[in-house]
């Protein structure tokens, strides 16, 4: 597995496997990795020929009075699962790589309808920072196929 920390490169090992016919599949996560992620791995995994996941503790997604400095960071863990579950890119971009301009300057993904039930109704923004990431994560790492799940509550 190999890891990247710029969109630059990663691309570039993208656009190899894709001239080459590979389909490339990609699962966002947040890292502190468990089964539900997992799981998501090995679907991406098996509708695919490439797989890059990436970890990314999004700074938008926390609300002011949620502590961003408090989420678990778990990489080397983490790092292992992956190894272990065939992974073969790790994208772990810095905030500077995803927010170049800062956080105050980034261009939002609103999601009208979904922003203000559930969770959102609790937590403002959460969605848009959500939106936001992975609207961005996409555009940098270009797959064919994503792999998401509903979050367990409760």
């Amino acid at each position: 597995m190999r890891t990247y920390e710029t969109t630059a490169a990663l691309r570039a090992d993208v656009a190899r496997w894709k001239e080459a016919g590979e389909t490339v599949a990609f699962v966002p996560t947040m890292g502190n990795l468990h089964g539900g992620h997992l799981a998501l791995v090995d679907l991406a995994r098996a509708r695919s020929d490439r797989l890059v996941v990436s970890i990314f503790v999004n700074p938008l997604q926390f609300g002011p009075e949620e502590d961003f400095a408090a989420y678990p960071r778990t990489v080397e863990e983490d790092r292992a699962l992956l190894l272990e579950a065939d992974v073969d890119a790790l994208f772990l971009p810095s905030v500077e790589e995803i927010y170049p301009r800062g956080e105050d300057q980034a261009t939002f993904v609103e999601v009208p309808g979904v922003s203000d039930i559930l969770c959102g109704a609790s937590r403002p923004g959460h969605f848009t920072g959500v939106a936001t990431v992975v609207c961005k994560l996409f555009n940098m790492v270009q797959p064919d196929v994503a792999a998401f799940r509903e979050k367990a509550t409760g």
